[in-house]
C-alpha cells in the first residue's frame, strides 16, 4: 500500500497516511477538524533491484557486466592485454555492400 501525504491548508498540521489505492482521500484535518486537509505532491521513493537496471548493471560497481575499471599507470595485469585484443576482434569491418559484417547500415 502507497503512503500518502497530506497537509492541512488552515493549520499546516502535516501527516503522512497509509491508504489502498482505491480509497477516497482524507479531507479533514485530525488537528484541526477542517475539510481543509489534502494530499501533496511528493517524490516517489523506489529502488530497482536485479539485474537489467542501471543501477545494476552499467553504473560501474562491482556489477558482472559493467566495464572493468582502469588499471592504474604502471600496473602490469593480465587482465588488460586480452581486452584490448577483444575490443579490436569484436570491431565491425564494412563489407562491399557498404554495411558492416554484422548487417547493420552504420557505414
Amino acid at each position: 500500500m502507497p503512503i500518502y501525504a497530506y497537509k492541512c491548508g488552515s493549520c499546516g498540521h502535516a501527516k503522512d497516511v497509509l491508504q489502498k489505492i482505491a480509497d477516497a482521500p482524507l479531507t479533514d484535518c485530525p488537528a484541526c477538524g477542517k475539510p481543509t486537509f489534502s494530499k501533496q505532491l511528493t517524490a516517489a521513493g523506489f529502488q530497482l533491484k536485479g539485474s537489467g537496471w542501471y543501477a545494476t548493471d552499467f553504473k560501474g560497481g562491482s556489477g558482472a557486466t559493467s566495464a572493468p575499471a582502469a588499471a592504474p599507470a604502471g600496473a602490469d595485469t593480465p587482465a588488460a592485454a586480452p581486452a584490448a585484443s577483444t575490443e579490436s576482434a569484436a570491431a565491425p569491418t564494412p563489407s562491399a555492400a557498404g554495411g558492416c559484417a554484422t548487417g547493420c547500415a552504420c557505414h
